[in-house]
């Protein structure tokens, strides 16, 4: 059994090769298309390529599912037409065995799913970020126009807002401003720095200006009276200690879109958000579907399993195949639809995101299960209505 498993992954991981490059291919090349009226003086051909280089583990991310899909149909259709899982049923192997070696063969291709999705593609997330702003000056993730803005509460029960103009791949920040607020939601302090840094969970800013506000200075100037000591007061510092609920990986987080950030960093990030009564629920649907994706795999190579019991003699082996690959991409159009339905009308994001893919996997098993006992249905069939051929 050990030699016909390495035998089904060499052709499976083979075709699933070829398959994704083809892919990956096609979409680059449309990317390549779309993108050419934008070049000019800053963003080159050479840029273009390479942001087009720092897409691909995303691409491959996205596309790794169907991929696996099609390419598993291809092979397994390949050695039915060769009747070489003919031999394979022969000698012993039943429908679930054959499946149990599918999944096994499926393992491989989820860790590296896995590794794709929490190391690979976020950072190549964040170097395309830094390179779409660098070459074409365009605002990428949760960055407006003004920057990235965060809020947190001051621990004298008043709140701050940060912003920040630049965020940088190792954690630096630059152009950041202050706007620290008392509990009256009355502006205390203005602040501006240059640049600043993260050490030992504070971020230590450079070159600050300091614009304090006199508690009375707006209760003076409604009353229209001439306040007792200066309205503002401006200082200078060259280093300031700021201690925040911000750390480097959720100011790297805010880069991405919550769909391409690690588990890690997700998980941190919803609780700094939910720590600052922040919303998180898109977060929420992102880490459940982070969680099913590598079961997605499973479920693909699933749905392919029952090409390997079509019988070849009555022809049509071409159109079968087609029937599987639809039925497959419908599944997955279907599941990512489903966890942003269920995001909109607030459903429980743990059930659009399982519920689909327990309704395939039970379809699919279903079907498998009809094609191994078909001959035991049929007999079943004809004990019941015996003056109808069974069509099974």
């Amino acid at each position: 059994m050990r030699t016909a498993r390495r035998y089904l992954a060499r052709e499976i991981y083979r075709s699933c090769t070829v398959v994704l490059l083809a892919l990956l291919g096609l979409f680059t090349f449309f990317a390549l298309v779309d993108d050419l009226d934008n070049l000019g003086d800053k963003f080159t051909l050479p840029a273009l390529l390479y942001m087009q280089a720092l897409a691909l583990p995303t691409r491959l991310y996205d596309l790794l599912p169907i991929g696996l899909l099609i390419g598993a149909i291809l092979a397994l259709a390949g050695l039915a037409q060769r009747n070489e899982l003919v031999i394979l049923r022969v000698s012993g192997v039943s429908g679930l065995r054959l499946l149990g070696m599918l999944w096994v063969i499926t393992i491989p291709v989820m860790i590296g799913a896995t590794v794709l999705s929490e190391w690979v593609t976020p950072a190549a997330e964040i170097r395309s970020g830094e390179a779409n702003l660098l070459f074409r000056g365009k605002a990428g993730g949760a960055r407006l126009e003004s920057g990235y803005w965060f809020k947190e509460p001051t621990p004298g029960g008043g709140s701050r807002t940060i912003n920040i103009l630049t965020l940088k791949a190792n954690g630096e920040v630059e152009g950041i401003t202050l706007y620290e607020f008392r509990q009256d939601l009355e502006l205390a302090t203005l602040s501006k720095a240059e640049r600043g840094h993260f050490v030992d969970g504070n971020l230590v800013l450079e070159n600050v200006t300091e614009n304090t506000i006199a508690p009375d200075a707006v209760q003076a100037l409604s009353d229209a009276r001439t306040p007792q000591g200066p309205v503002n007061r401006v200082v200078t510092q060259p280093q300031r200690v700021l201690n925040t609920t911000l750390t480097a990986e959720r100011l790297l987080a805010r880069v991405l879109t919550p769909e391409r950030m690690s588990l890690a960093t997700l998980l941190d990030y919803i609780e700094y958000l939910d720590h600052n009564n922040l919303q998180a629920d898109r977060q929420i649907v992102a880490v459940w579907r982070k969680i099913m994706y590598p079961f997605t795999l499973l479920i693909m190579i699933t749905i392919a399993a029952p090409v390997a019991f079509m019988q070849t003699r009555r022809g049509g082996v071409g159109a079968k195949v087609f029937i599987g690959i639809l039925l497959g991409v419908a599944f997955f159009m279907v599941n990512q639809l489903a966890l942003n339905v269920g995001m909109l009308t607030r459903w429980p994001p743990w059930v659009t995101a399982v519920v689909p893919n327990m309704i395939a996997l039970l379809l699919a098993l279903a079907a498998l299960s009809v094609m191994e006992y078909r001959h035991l249905l049929s007999r079943l069939v004809s004990q019941r209505w015996p003056w109808r051929r069974s069509t099974i």
